[in-house]
């Protein structure tokens, strides 16, 4: 196996630190989205990420241009051609799998196919690709240039050699890889949904406000309260997760999605990608 070309779909927040991660690393880069204005936004925000990191020294003006004429970006899914197909696209299992057979369609057998799903279950993806043993999960966090985590994740048909070939991988992006079997959530959104559906109990409760719940736990030393961090990901996005992992807990009333948050989707209200979601962002 040899991975030359590495494609990515969705240009969201997701989509566009991972086609980062692997420009930096060398790869050539297709970045696909459906929306133009989705595209022309996320090339911004990348210009703004390495102008950043220009000024903090890590990477130099000329590292700045060789990773921009790395990655092309595309409106075309039949432009879509890689050694490894990352998606990032909608937590919709529907849109998924029917993205992915579009793909298969036009790519040879050998490419590997992933999916950066947060939650839904590798193998129910997979069950419509065809030879579903190149199929697995590779799931980096946000922000995914910074994030040193990814979680490899194998569905029942996924092929060991393959599996370990992608860790291998991504671990020569100076990424720290976990390997984990198929479960809803995986192992870091499984164990984090608490952290989130815990803390907008608390408020639900009127326990305290969600800005003291904030303030309480990075004082008690996390990095990032949990309304700012879902703020960071996408109000919307944290919510769909926590809606997913529920459904496939069968309701288990720990996993229980919050009508706090549901409230703030329904207004539009994601985060800083909108400017407003706990908090308000000029």
């Amino acid at each position: 196996m040899e991975i030359k070309t590495i494609g990515i779909a969705g240009a969201g927040t997701m989509g566009i630190g991972i086609a980062q991660v692997v420009a930096t690393n060398g790869f050539n880069t297709v970045l696909f989205d459906l929306n133009e204005n989705v595209l022309t936004k996320s090339k911004s925000i990348l210009v703004k990420n390495l102008d950043y990191l220009i000024s903090k020294q890590k990477i130099t003006s000329v590292d700045k241009e060789q990773i921009l004429n790395r990655i092309f970006f595309t409106t075309d899914i039949e432009q879509l051609k890689a050694d490894l197909i990352i998606e990032a696209i909608v937590e919709r299992i529907d849109v998924k799998q029917e993205f992915f057979v579009k793909v298969a369609a036009i790519n040879s057998d050998n490419t590997i196919l992933a999916s950066n799903t947060s939650s839904i279950p590798i193998t129910q993806i997979a069950a419509a690709v065809p030879k579903p043993e190149r199929f697995l999960g590779i799931h980096f966090f946000n922000p995914a240039p910074i994030m040193k985590l990814v979680e490899i994740i194998n569905g029942i048909e996924t092929n060991s050699e393959i599996s370990a070939f992608c860790k291998q991988l991504i671990e020569k992006m100076e990424k720290v890889c976990v390997v984990a079997n198929d479960s809803p959530g995986f192992i870091v959104n499984r164990v984090a949904r608490h952290y989130y559906v815990e803390s907008l109990k608390i408020v639900e409760e009127n326990v305290t406000d969600f800005k003291s719940v904030d303030d309480l736990l990075e004082a008690s030393g996390f990095k990032m309260g949990p309304f700012r961090l879902m703020d960071l990901i996408g109000v919307d996005t944290n919510f769909s997760v926590t809606s997913s992992i529920y459904n496939l807990f069968h309701q288990e009333g720990k996993f229980r999605p919050s009508i706090i948050q549901k409230q703030k989707v329904n207004a539009g209200h994601f985060g800083r990608k909108t400017g407003k979601g706990f908090y308000r962002y000029e």
